[in-house]
């Protein structure tokens, strides 16, 4: 038997949709509902649906993202946006996404029985339930093992880019791997996983080298020290941050300083 997760801000539409369908039909069951994103990503990770209904625009979410996360993380999960926002843009991405059909608030009944028709029958082909009861660092592993589908390859892009955006635009936070796998709706080791596949480096190492971008930028300041410019891209520690910055660029904060940036200091003069 499938199981299905609701995702909806709107009780209303999550007891219609729970109650109202005949999803024996379709040899499917209701596992579980939630009212916004962050609820339904820990329904998802407990129950492991086979079909997440779930609207795109509710509190403490980004659709897309969200969207991206699932296809992901569970490439054979089949998910039916049921939604109010009606921009055509979203709508495509979402597609690309791995999104199996996309439906406007309100739809007729014919139109989501149609839906979980479909999801149900492609599920049917795949020849088991999607999500079965296998442990969850199993899967993983298997689907790191896997070479990516096309829609699946989209889904991983797009994670990989809102996950290296959102590390250059908080490399001065003292950010972990849970933080960015937290915004970007995936596990942490699935986001790990990602990152070395795509850019063939570490979370460290992108953490580190987007400090050293910004490093770099303020060393241009004569009127900053060296344990400020440290300070301000993210280290608490003067020491670690002059190996760090020494091991990826090949020389001191001082030297690069000297070395970039004294003849600009001093007027063009050496």
């Amino acid at each position: 038997m499938y199981k299905v997760a609701i995702i909806d801000d709107e009780p209303l539409i999550v007891e219609g949709l729970s109650k109202t369908m005949a999803w024996t039909k379709w040899n499917c069951q209701v596992i579980g509902t939630a009212g916004d994103g962050k609820e339904g990503i820990e329904l998802i990770r407990e129950k492991r649906p086979d079909i997440v209904i779930t609207d795109i625009c509710m509190p403490k979410m980004d659709g897309l993202r969200m969207i991206a996360g699932l296809k992901s993380e569970f490439p054979d999960m089949q998910i039916i946006i049921l939604t109010g926002y009606r921009e055509f843009e979203y709508a495509r991405q979402a597609i690309e996404l791995g999104v199996s059909r996309f439906l406007l608030k309100p739809s007729k009944m014919n139109d989501l029985e149609e839906a979980v028709d479909t999801v149900t029958r492609r599920l049917d082909q795949m020849g088991t339930p999607a999500m079965t009861f296998v442990p969850a660092e199993e899967i993983e592993e298997a689907l790191a093992e896997q070479p990516d589908s096309e829609e699946n390859s989209e889904a991983n892009s797009f994670i990989v880019s809102n996950a290296l955006e959102y590390i250059r635009s908080n490399s001065k936070e003292k950010l972990r791997l849970s933080d960015v796998a937290e915004q970007v709706y995936v596990s942490q080791w699935h986001l790990s996983k990602l990152l070395n596949k795509h850019t063939g480096k570490t979370f460290s190492d992108i953490l580190n080298g987007a400090r050293m971008d910004r490093s770099k930028e303020l060393l241009k300041d004569p009127s900053l020290r060296i344990c400020d410019v440290a300070e301000q891209v993210g280290f608490q520690d003067l020491a670690h941050f002059s190996r760090v910055f020494k091991k990826m660029e090949g020389m001191s904060a001082g030297e690069y300083r000297n070395t970039h940036w004294g003849t600009e200091q001093n007027g063009g003069k050496e």
